[in-house]
């Protein structure tokens, strides 16, 4: 029980583990100007005893965070709780964003995007994203959208009323439309099947 507390407390992470630095604005400027001649990449310097912040990888900093919540809320349903389910939707999400292949083409109020994949798993993570978010998201900002599923993957059409905006966001960009996605993963979580 104390280390889930702990990675409770952890995941919300600690006011006192920010660490602030105080400089007049004399001793700034003669450091600006110092560092004008040096690499602006150099890594900072951590006051003794800081703690680090970044759980390391993306996918793992949201289930934190979703698992911070579940042990915060004394209403928590732990029969029901599904992380497991959680990780393979951010499998699905990571597949679609970095490995599919997307091929865009412009229609009159719009563009369709040909999803697709020559490896399995990210043909399967294609056809349970994409009808997803097109039944969840169409209509919203004004924009309709229907999905087919495509040997090897899936078909979204994207029409509005600004062509321009949906062919500048591309696949990815109107798949990240609508802040449904933490509310979703929190659903995942208890056990919901939103989908």
């Amino acid at each position: 029980m104390r280390a889930v507390r702990a990675l409770a407390v952890l995941s919300l992470g600690l006011p006192g583990l920010a660490v602030a630095q105080q400089t007049d604005s004399h001793d700034m400027m003669q450091h600006h100007d110092t560092m004008q001649h040096h690499d602006m990449a150099a890594p900072q310097m951590a006051a003794p005893g800081a703690q680090p912040a970044e759980p390391g990888q993306a996918a793992f900093a949201a289930i934190a965070e979703i698992v911070a919540i579940l042990i915060a809320d004394p209403e928590t349903d732990w029969s029901q709780v599904d992380i497991e389910a959680l990780r393979r939707h951010l499998i699905d999400m990571d597949n679609l964003t970095l490995r599919a292949r997307v091929e865009a083409r412009e229609i009159e109020d719009g563009a369709v995007f040909d999803v697709t994949s020559d490896r399995p798993d990210v043909v399967a993570s294609i056809q349970a994203m994409v009808p997803a978010h097109a039944a969840t998201m169409n209509g919203a900002a004004g924009m309709e959208m229907e999905a087919e599923t495509l040997p090897g993957g899936a078909r979204l059409t994207v029409t509005g009323p600004d062509p321009a905006m949906i062919r500048g966001l591309g696949l990815v960009g109107v798949m990240t439309l609508g802040m449904h996605h933490q509310a979703h993963h929190l659903a995942i979580a208890r056990g919901l099947h939103p989908h």
